[in-house]
């Protein structure tokens, strides 16, 4: 079992390319010298980083110097937005229950906190109508292949910011940042 030092030491070392490469290992389950599951976490935190947000990675919560009473995979602030990230590699669609346990988390911070949420192999019809209905506090669903599409960008801030403000005017949480209008796109395709 890595430790979480030497994770972020791993991922650091990565620019844009190193991070394709490093999802196309993840798609094949191919991840050596990773922990199940973090990879994944620190590719996620490290593409807000490369694209110039404040990344605080994976830590634990305690509550008056008790036990921990939270993991977080990470928190990200950028474009105006504080929030905290939730990764989950999995073989299949990711139910409700990490949704559940994201907005508790939620509940705890400032009401502007926006949670994140990334699967790897997408959402559970439950899962996505869970999240429609979670006001006010906000959870944002990111698919694989989003994740895929801000690889390809090398952007994920402006991507952020666009998928927020589609939740505020529409109410959808799960709008495919793909779908945006391709006159905002930063990197010139």
């Amino acid at each position: 079992m890595a430790t979480a030092a030497k994770h972020q030491r791993m991922i650091e070392s990565l620019g844009w390319d190193g991070l394709r490469e490093l999802w196309e290992n993840i798609q094949q389950d191919n991840t050596l010298g990773w922990d199940s599951g973090k990879a994944f976490e620190y590719l996620v935190l490290r593409a807000f980083q490369l694209d110039g947000a404040e990344v605080t990675w994976p830590y634990e919560v305690s509550l008056f110097g008790e036990e921990v009473i939270e993991q977080i995979d990470g928190a990200v602030h950028c474009v105006g937005l504080s929030c905290l990230v939730e990764s989950k590699d999995l073989e299949a669609a990711v139910n409700f229950e990490p949704i559940a346990k994201l907005r508790s988390q939620l509940l705890r911070r400032p009401a502007s906190t926006v949670g994140l949420l990334f699967s790897r192999n997408g959402f559970t019809n439950p899962a996505v109508q869970l999240a429609h209905f979670l006001a006010p506090q906000t959870i944002l669903l990111w698919t694989g292949n989003e994740i895929e599409y801000v690889l390809e960008q090398e952007a994920i801030c402006e991507l952020l910011k666009f998928k927020y403000r589609w939740y505020v005017e529409r109410g959808k949480p799960n709008q495919d940042v793909r779908l945006r209008d391709p006159h905002t796109r930063r990197k010139t395709e």
